[in-house]
């Protein structure tokens, strides 16, 4: 029978801990008591972890051995943001996915009251992400950054010069999200546009930063579902082409 995975709050060396809700939920919910074993994702490796005291706000394990896990793919997904309930819709099925980190991006059609509420979104994001993380049984949960303009992207999150860099928006070429991915294991970023799409001008930016524009095809997706649609081409070009 597969372990039940948690992601750990704290680590210390051979020990580890879950607190808070976490704890709780492991104590009310599972029933949880000293001796049993679940498996621990401390970031850089999942281990075998037997709890060794427990209580309503905190539970500590014994790590033991370390599980072979393989590595994972290198996709950034750079999100402008829209309505936030389908927003956390993406943020939460992008994750549960393998995105690696969630860049959200405050583009000239976001709309201004969502742009202004953004920020205080990322601590509910980061939430939702480890969650997902936790049911979908990845080692470590998908970075979210703090919300940036386009025109920041450039300073705060751009890319390595190896990463393949591809905005998803209509072209005179009609150009394929499949035919832009190949079988390099190199780091993939993905830019997914606001309802509306992506403006003229956005568009340029990313044409003269060397972006590839390309689409999903002849029907018009929502945001949160091009988001989705898109990482799951991404990450089957990763995983087709063999260990990364």
């Amino acid at each position: 029978m597969t372990r039940r995975r948690w992601i750990a709050d704290e680590v210390h060396g051979n020990t580890a801990a879950l607190v808070g809700e976490h704890a709780l939920h492991l104590v009310r919910v599972l029933r949880a008591s000293v001796g049993q074993e679940f498996d621990i994702a401390t970031g850089i490796s999942v281990r075998r972890g037997t709890i060794t005291s427990i209580s309503d706000t905190r539970v500590d394990f014994l790590l033991g051995e370390e599980h072979s896990i393989p590595p994972a793919p290198d996709l950034t997904l750079a999100l402008a943001i829209f309505k936030f309930d389908r927003m956390e819709w993406a943020i939460e099925k992008c994750t549960e996915l393998g995105v690696t980190r969630i860049i959200p991006i405050i583009a000239q059609r976001t709309d201004s009251h969502l742009a202004t509420a953004a920020a205080k979104r990322r601590e509910r994001w980061q939430r939702l992400a480890l969650q997902a993380s936790e049911q979908s049984r990845r080692t470590a949960p998908p970075e979210i950054a703090a919300p940036i303009k386009l025109r920041d992207f450039c300073s705060v999150g751009d890319p390595p010069a190896e990463a393949r860099k591809i905005v998803l928006a209509e072209s005179e070429n009609d150009t394929r999200l499949r035919d832009t991915l190949d079988s390099r294991p190199s780091p993939v970023v993905l830019a997914v546009g606001p309802e509306g799409g992506w403006a003229p001008d956005e568009l340029r930016w990313f044409h003269d930063n060397h972006w590839i524009a390309a689409s999903l095809g002849d029907t018009i997706l929502r945001a949160e579902t091009a988001a989705i649609v898109a990482t799951a081409l991404a990450l089957d070009a990763f995983r087709s082409s063999g260990p990364v």
